[in-house]
């Protein structure tokens, strides 16, 4: 089944390397890729503009995104592949809540910073907001300039306080693409798991049951973020899997940007997956 793949941009070489990663990932899947750019002028903008100075805009982003499209084509001589250019006078969040339904988006990959990005931000202002408002499909964020590695292991970190069901289908679709092995984390905080996590456990290994996975249990050292590094470097993981709920890790994370004071760096992709309850 074709997969379909919006790649929103602004045109930075951080947008680009995220597209670079996702044509590799995708390398042996019949995919459409969607590269969308979206620009809203505040009313006060446009009161003071000229008609033709916005058509103008619109022309050059067309023009960028046309572009954008021939550079893919060019550097992606792939059968397998599709490309699609999207241009949108919404804000960004709306214009991919509207992509994903008119073309049934099955997973959103983008950079982790922008045209304005900082040293010392973890992600940029466009990527925080797409974590924490787009709830229907899963988002890839890739680190710039990251070098693509097939996913042979993949990081899943659970406090086990969350049952999971359907959310898991990204998951083990990444792992299907090349037959991954999926490290479960759990970082122990209680002595013992209460009856509610035990359920939890027992239900996640049933559900991965057909799949190349193994569990692993790490004291409570640390701060969690610094702990997820050091089993990302001792296992040498390439994704970083988390699920996005109400009080999870990811919403700490999103809500402090500066990266010393979170721990957790943006060191191999990393897919969010929303919360279905």
């Amino acid at each position: 089944m074709k997969k379909n793949i919006l790649l929103p941009t602004d045109f930075s070489d951080n947008a680009w390397s995220a597209a670079v990663y996702a044509l590799k990932l995708y390398v042996n899947e019949e995919c459409k890729f969607y590269f969308l750019h979206s620009y809203k002028m505040k009313t006060s903008t446009i009161s003071n503009q000229s008609n033709k100075s916005l058509t103008t805009m619109a022309d050059n982003a067309m023009k960028a995104l046309e572009e954008l499209k021939d550079m893919a084509q060019t550097s992606n001589a792939n059968a397998n592949h599709e490309f699609e250019i999207i241009l949108s006078v919404s804000s960004l969040n709306e214009a991919i809540e509207n992509s994903i339904k008119k073309h049934k988006i099955d997973c959103i990959i983008m950079g982790t910073k922008g045209t304005t990005s900082a040293k010392d931000i973890f992600f940029g202002s466009n990527t925080v907001r797409t974590i924490k408002k787009i709830k229907g499909c899963p988002v890839l964020i890739v680190p710039n300039e990251f070098d693509f590695v097939e996913p042979a292991q993949i990081a899943f970190p659970t406090d086990l306080h969350h049952f999971y069901g359907e959310e898991l289908l990204p998951l083990k679709r990444l792992e299907e693409l090349y037959n991954s092995k999926i490290r479960v984390l759990h970082i122990n905080k209680e002595e013992e798991l209460t009856k509610i996590q035990e359920y939890n456990l027992e239900m996640l290994k049933t559900y991965l049951k057909n799949y190349s996975c193994s569990f692993h249990w790490m004291p409570d050292y640390a701060k969690k973020a610094q702990e997820i590094n050091d089993f990302i470097e001792e296992l040498d993981i390439n994704i970083l899997v988390m699920i996005n709920y109400k009080h999870s890790l990811i919403e700490k994370i999103i809500n402090e940007p500066v990266i010393k004071k979170i721990g957790l760096k943006p060191m191999i992709p990393f897919l969010v997956i929303p919360c279905l309850i």
